[in-house]
């Protein structure tokens, strides 16, 4: 598996999310629901702040 898993800040509710680099699927914020990753059939188009890459591969 290629690809990382980063730590994402919510812009709205400042909650901190793991979501996958290359997300198949929509991520939405746990707690407010707003969209984190887009997904774009590579590499997701991440909304929120990158705190930092949990995982590297």
């Amino acid at each position: 598996m290629a690809g990382n898993f980063t730590l994402v800040g919510c812009p709205d509710c400042e909650n901190e999310q793991v979501v996958f680099e290359k997300a198949a699927t929509s991520v939405a914020c746990a707690v407010c629901g707003h969209t984190l990753a887009h997904a774009t059939g590579g590499k997701a188009d991440l909304e929120g702040e990158v705190v930092e890459t949990v995982e590297a591969r």
